[in-house]
């Protein structure tokens, strides 16, 4: 067992929460300027159903057809963080192991449904890439996220696929992939690879953190496991005709858009951040998702003045194989981080002195 501790359950909303509401946000992984205004009024155009108890198969063959899927390869849930707890719940493992650092709601929900979890802990020399021959051979449950978060690291899906091995359950995070020009690297789709399930989430790209709505691409087989250990009608309406119009050909040409303008935005972000070189900050690089990760000294005295000049970042030390000297910024458009890298050049003469 690990005994280093760390905050399993922290998110990046927690600095955003309370007295942090006000702060210009760099801590939360969802776009911004989202929802658009047709995904809001198709949401909203979902209201009147509101008597009848949901029904999801629209949306499921809607997903479906999206990743060119049959229907009983796909779930729909309440965001891709429900999906670690049917996974949790639902599947009969003996040693799971999660790659990390990366997203820790699925470590969190592991312990929580009673397994003792082995990590993998990538390393930073390494660039925080994936060496498919640290996995232990007997691990029957790997999870691993791409690109991942908080590195910002997009793994090969060669070397992803690599992980699979008869009786193994590998299950892929592609929460950010949407945000990925062109989806390189996806296995979403693929039904090639055994053992595979794809968890994807609605909620980053089009701004529906507090609608959940993600699902599961797996074997028919996993599937109805997972779907057995759900709650009747476990998605609501509202998030069902979400997944329904995100999966359109409109929503995909969009989030294609979005995805290559993230990209020119992360460039501009990572541009300034190589004016810091000299203070010892290092970014994790090439980084591929909405996100960046840095590496400061005194990075929490830092992240502590940047929320009095009114910016929240994300602290690391919660992630595992990361510590206090990390910190994970969301990408925004270029007046945003403008006004953040003054504020983090005031942030670091201030903790200088």
């Amino acid at each position: 067992m690990p005994t280093e501790a760390h905050d399993l359950r922290h998110h990046g909303d927690a600095e955003v929460r309370d007295y942090g509401s006000a702060l210009v946000d760099l801590a939360v992984n969802v776009r911004a300027d989202t929802p658009p205004a047709w995904l809001r009024e198709r949401i909203a155009g979902s209201l009147g159903s509101l008597a009848a108890y949901p029904d999801g198969r629209a949306a499921r063959a809607a997903v479906a057809a999206r990743h060119g899927l049959p229907t009983d390869r796909v779930l729909l849930t309440a965001g891709a963080a429900e999906a670690f707890v049917l996974l949790a719940r639902a599947l009969k493992v003996r040693r799971p192991v999660v790659v990390h650092p990366q997203f820790t709601e699925p470590e969190a929900a592991l312990r929580d449904a009673g397994h003792t979890v082995d990590r993998v802990l990538l390393r930073e020399e390494d660039g925080f890439r994936l060496d498919p021959r640290a996995v232990p051979e007997d691990a029957d449950l790997v999870v691993i996220g791409n690109p991942t978060n908080p590195t910002s690291v997009l793994h090969p899906a060669v070397s992803i696929a690599e992980l699979a091995r008869p009786g193994r359950t590998l299950v892929v995070d592609e929460a950010f992939m949407d945000a990925v020009p062109g989806e390189r690297e996806a296995l979403a789709g693929r039904t090639d690879v055994p053992g595979l399930v794809v968890l994807r989430s609605l909620t980053k790209t089009w701004g529906l953190a507090g609608l959940r709505i993600g699902y599961v691409l797996a074997a028919p087989e996993t599937v109805a496991d997972l779907e057995r250990a759900q709650p009747l009608w476990p998605v609501s309406t509202p998030a069902l005709a979400a997944a329904e119009a995100c999966v359109s050909s409109q929503a995909l040409a969009e989030a294609a858009h979005a995805a290559h303008r993230i990209a020119a935005d992360r460039a501009h972000l990572v541009a300034g951040l190589a004016g810091f070189a000299p203070a010892g900050l290092r970014v994790v690089e090439p980084a591929e998702g909405p996100f960046v990760l840095v590496r400061l000294p005194g990075a929490a005295a830092v992240r502590r003045q940047l929320r009095d000049l009114g910016y929240a970042v994300r602290r690391g030390d919660t992630f595992p194989g990361l510590g206090e000297e990390w910190l994970r910024l969301a990408v925004r458009d270029r007046a945003i981080v403008g006004g953040f890298l003054r504020a983090l050049e005031r942030a670091l003469t201030s903790t200088a002195r």
